[in-house]
This record gives structure tokens, sequence and C-alpha cells, in this order.
């Protein structure tokens, strides 16, 4: 009998969280602005995992939409 532990894949519908370079490069602005973003406010809702920041890609599409500006 192995000892080998199994651990049940994750939904497809989870996806890892974002790291802020993953998060500048998807919303096309500098990584220092994700960082601003963090310390002054505003942007996507952003997770401290540990002393990492991390952001749900749902909550990334959320605020993108709140950006829209009508024409």
């Amino acid at each position: 009998m192995s000892r080998t532990a199994r651990t049940a894949a994750p939904p497809a519908s989870r996806r890892p969280l974002a790291k802020p370079s993953e998060i500048a490069e998807y919303c096309g602005v500098p990584l220092g602005t994700v960082y601003q973003w963090s310390s002054r406010g505003g942007g996507p809702k952003l997770i401290k995992v540990g002393r990492h920041l991390r952001a749900r890609w749902s909550d990334i599409e959320a605020w993108l939409d709140s950006q829209t500006i009508a024409a």
C-alpha cells in the first residue's frame, strides 16, 4: 500500500491568484502602479497572502468593468 497522499485537483473554474506582475501586464500598466493601488487604494481588490500581494481574477475583471466609460 502506497503512503503517497493524493489531493483532489482544484475545480477548473478556480484559477491561481494573480501576482502583481500578472495584474500589471493584464491591465497594461507599470508594475509600480499596482503597488501604488495597494498602498493608496484604487485598483482591483488586492489580498495579502503572507507578505505577498495577490488578486482574484474575478475581482480584476469586476474592477475593469467598473472603470468602463459610457460614450
